[in-house]
């Protein structure tokens, strides 16, 4: 699910997937919040999940965190 996670945010900002760092603040990532509702929006397509975010989950490693929880 990381690997997914890293793809999507790595398409969404046009970067390598190795260049995503998943301690990296949306926010230093260069993500405003409406690229987060993008961003989002796509994970949820893709996982068929509903997410509700919060501003503790600011990171990929947060959200991977967050969706493994919800998975149980």
């Amino acid at each position: 699910m990381k690997e997914e996670l890293i793809q999507i945010v790595a398409e969404y900002l046009g970067q390598e997937p190795s260049e995503i760092k998943t301690d990296m603040s949306f926010k230093d990532m260069g993500l405003d919040s409406l690229d987060i509702l993008d961003v989002v929006m796509q994970i949820e397509e893709k996982f068929d999940l509903k997410l509700e975010l919060s501003q503790e989950i600011n990171t990929i490693d947060a959200l991977l965190t967050y969706m493994e929880g919800l998975k149980k």
